[in-house]
C-alpha cells in the first residue's frame, strides 16, 4: 500500500481542489465502465470515497465483489497535471459511513442532494500515477 501522506503537498492539494473525476470498474464480461463522478481522499488511510446511488452500476459491481472489493480505476486531471488511483472498491451502505462520506464530498464539492438510496464506495489505494 502507497504511503499518500509521503507524495508531497501537491498531491494532497491536487486531491483537495475541485476536480471532477473518472471512475472505471470492469464489469463481469471484462469490459470497462468509466462513469464521472465526485471523489474525496483520505491521504492519512488510503482511503478514496464515491457517494452514489445503491442501483448504480458501480454500486451493484462492488456489492457483487463483496469484502474483497471490486477492481477499480480513479483519474482527476487538470491540463497537464493528473492523478490516478488504483485499487479495490468495497460498497458500505451503514448510515455512519454514508453520513462521513456525504461531510467529506460537502468539503471537497458541496453538499449532497438527499437520496435515501446513496451508498458510498471506499476504495483502499494500491497504486498511484500521475504527473502531482
Amino acid at each position: 500500500m502507497p504511503d499518500l501522506t509521503s507524495r508531497g503537498e501537491r498531491f494532497a492539494e491536487f486531491w483537495t481542489e475541485r476536480h471532477l473525476c473518472t471512475l472505471t470498474t470492469v464489469r463481469p464480461n471484462g469490459t470497462a465502465h468509466t462513469v464521472p463522478v465526485g471523489v474525496t481522499l483520505d491521504l492519512e488511510s488510503g482511503i478514496a470515497r464515491v457517494i452514489c446511488s445503491r442501483q448504480s452500476v458501480k454500486a451493484r459491481l462492488a456489492a457483487a465483489a463483496g469484502e474483497v472489493g471490486s477492481v477499480v480505476s480513479i483519474c482527476q486531471l487538470d491540463g497537464r497535471r493528473w492523478s490516478t488511483l488504483e485499487g479495490r472498491a468495497v460498497m458500505r451502505d451503514d448510515p455512519g459511513s454514508v453520513a462521513d462520506a456525504e461531510n467529506r464530498y460537502a468539503k471537497r464539492y458541496k453538499q449532497p442532494r438527499v437520496n435515501p438510496r446513496r451508498v458510498v464506495l471506499e476504495i483502499k489505494v494500491t497504486r498511484v500515477l500521475g504527473s502531482v
